[in-house]
């Protein structure tokens, strides 16, 4: 500006000197020249000073957007570019760019963590991955954010996004840590790439076989605190183990006598057979917790030991090994669901390779299988579970991360001889029905609380509670335990499971069948008179029957085999018509109804049930099935149908679908 202004001086000067015409084409001249001059230079410093302010701002700042940018170009991938194309100068310039790109990428993540005062993840720090890999690395710091918020997003990212490389997988499976890697195993459709496979197996010492390893196992595990039948056949398989090694060179071998009657060789005894019996005593083992009185340790927590003794190992041999066995596997994942109850050994359970059989099994089509992983995953997942589901407990939905809260609690209690799914499997097909065209259906379900309810009311968390009504094949053969369980012994024991799953601290909703039904009255009973369990009662919304003998059954008037086949473990005494003790359960259960106002509907049986050869009853009649309160609806089917809806839209799961968003009202709603 002074130059200008110098030269505009100088022209004046000019202009007064000389004579009047050449002055005045003098002074154009030099105003001319004069802008010229002026203008080239202010444009020039104006791009200098725009120049130097950007390259101070690239100096001290760095542009975010373009690590938002790398990130939905991850989204699609292209081959890899072929040496030969490489080294084009225009292939080689953008390969540079992405380059500094990702550089750029990673002094971003540093200055943010020296911003907020932490540091550098460990794997971050020191990984030189390819430019695309940016938006991955981006995630996997965030799942070590210290917002949980955040951390719960960034994983549902990660298994929401399939179109990572393959190397990228098993980079991701390298890096993620325990908690990441449980929330993946957690997310519906997961890639299982993202978990690392099971680590080799050793070979077993001194050519040890599976089934002693077993009984390895077995004997090192204290037999204090589980059941004596447990004890009983654990007892026999340790003492029978020198036998047994003598067998194997061609001896006789057999459980004593007792436990495997029909055993007469080895060779007659399958080997599979003999890792049942040893896992279903492994899975009492497993159940047994530390129990403390007056704050002194009475009992030691079976686990520790099962881990410390390479149990882990072991049933990660068998259950490769048994694959072709559903039993053994089951048994497999109910032993790790019990010790995932500890937090103390989920580092054990995660290092030993078991989140990538979990999370395959959470895939499988069967609901069995699923629900059995779904039980030992949420007791690993402490980022988003705070519940602890016992054995015999099973989440039915949602049995993965959903983000969508739970509002109500709908529980299903099955009846004697059933089960914790197959109770409530849609209905049979019939005889002279085409099995094709059973298969055929669409919307066949295996467990249709889990299929259609969850469907029609997917806010709502259903549980399904299943209890042994004797040990197995055991029970009838074991001279330690004569007696059977009562009611009142079960309902103590599910009641202290149900707290611990977090049921009462939300409205409920309970549904049984059968025997379940007289079940659920005694339990709410209990709940009234427990001060730690009046939530439960309190909460209750509506209790569905289907065919509960309220007032007692015909059948326990029946002969002892007839009675042993429906009801194996409960006292035939408490099932007479009529008894003294179900009176008593009856009148106390309608009065804490009415004084607590929840609904109560019950369904009938109408047709006559299969119980023998040439042996036809109605198991409950419609007398037995009625409470005295709330509705009774009269259907068309056996007793053992009675729970099994023939399709969605039948009247029969229309009624209880109702019946259940009535008593829940605005909580089953979407």
């Amino acid at each position: 500006m002074s130059v200008a202004a110098l030269r505009l001086i100088r022209c004046r000067k000019l202009s007064t000197a000389g004579p009047p015409g050449v002055n005045k084409v003098l002074q154009w001249k030099d105003l001319r020249k004069v802008a010229k001059v002026t203008g080239a230079v202010i444009l020039g410093g104006c791009l200098f000073i725009t120049y130097e302010m950007v390259a101070l701002e690239k100096a001290v700042t760095i542009d975010t957007s373009a690590v938002l940018q790398e990130k939905y170009k991850s989204y699609i991938y292209l081959k890899a570019t072929p040496a030969a194309e490489k080294e084009n100068l225009t292939a080689g310039l953008i390969y540079k760019a992405r380059k500094e790109l990702h550089k750029a990428a990673r002094r971003f993540m540093e200055a943010s963590s020296r911003l907020f005062l932490q540091s550098l993840d460990e794997h971050l720090s020191h990984v030189d991955a390819d430019p695309h890999e940016v938006a991955l690395w981006v995630l996997l710091k965030q799942t070590q954010s210290a917002n949980k918020a955040i951390r719960l997003q960034a994983v549902q990212e990660l298994a929401d996004n399939h179109h990572w490389h393959a190397y990228q997988y098993q980079t991701a499976a390298q890096v993620i840590d325990q908690r990441t890697a449980v929330g993946l195993a957690r997310t519906p459709h997961v890639d299982l790439r993202f978990f690392r496979q099971p680590p080799a197996l050793p070979d077993l010492e001194d050519g040890t076989s599976v089934e002693e390893g077993l009984w390895q196992l077995l004997a090192s595990l204290p037999q204090s605190e589980v059941d004596k039948c447990v004890q009983y056949f654990t007892s026999l398989a340790l003492r029978e183990s020198t036998q047994s090694m003598a067998a194997q060179r061609g001896g006789l071998w057999c459980f004593g006598g007792n436990g495997l009657p029909y055993a007469q060789s080895l060779t007659s005894v399958p080997s599979e057979k003999v890792e049942s019996f040893c896992l279903q005593a492994l899975v009492q083992h497993s159940k047994v917790i530390d129990k403390k009185k007056n704050n002194v340790l009475q009992v030691q927590s079976h686990c520790d030991h099962i881990v410390a003794k390479g149990g882990l190992l072991l049933l990660q041999r068998i259950y490769q090994l048994r694959r072709d066995s559903p039993k053994i596997q089951r048994n497999i994942i109910r032993i790790i669901g019990n010790l995932a109850l500890n937090e103390s050994v989920h580092r054990d359970i995660v290092q030993s390779g078991w989140l990538s059989i979990l999370a395959e099994m959470m895939q499988s089509p069967h609901v069995t299988q699923v629900s059995f992983a779904a039980r030992a995953l949420a007791n690993l997942d402490r980022e988003s579970v705070v519940e602890k589901y016992q054995d015999g407990v099973y989440i039915l939905h949602p049995q993965t991360r959903n983000g969508q809260p739970v509002k109500a609690d709908v529980l299903f209690i099955h009846g004697i001889l059933g089960a914790a799914f197959k109770t409530w499997r849609q209905k049979d097909s019939s005889l002279q029905q085409e099995e094709t065209e059973m298969e055929s259906r669409s919307d066949y379900t295996e467990c249709w609380p889990k299929s259609w309810l969850a469907e029609d009311c997917p806010n709502l968390r259903v549980l399904s509670v299943e209890y042994d009504s004797h040990l197995s094949d055991w029970m009838s053969k074991c001279p330690a335990e004569n007696q059977r369980k009562s009611l009142a012994y079960r309902s103590q024991e599910l009641l202290k499971k149900l707290k611990q799953a977090g049921v009462g601290e939300r409205p409920v909703v309970w549904v049984a069948h059968s025997m379940g039904g007289l079940l659920v009255k005694k339990m709410l009973l209990d709940a009234s008179e427990d001060p730690e369990m009046k939530g439960l009662l309190k909460n209750t919304r509506g209790v569905l029957f289907y065919s509960v003998p309220h007032h007692g059954t015909f059948m326990a008037e029946y002969s002892v085999n007839v009675r042993y086949l429906l009801f194996p473990s409960i006292e035939v005494r408490e099932l007479c018509k009529d008894s003294p003790a179900l009176s008593s359960l009856n009148e106390s259960f309608v009065n804490i109804a009415k004084e607590n106002d929840f609904k109560v509907m019950s369904f009938a049986e109408s047709q006559a049930t299969n119980v023998g050869p040439m042996i036809k009853i109605v198991v409950v009649p419609k007398q037995s099935a009625d409470l005295g309160i709330g509705e009774l609806v009269e259907v068309n089917v056996d007793h053992l149908n009675i729970c099994k809806p023939e399709k969605k839209d039948s009247f029969l799961y229309k009624r209880s679908l109702q019946f259940i968003q009535e008593a829940l009202q605005s909580f089953s709603s979407q």
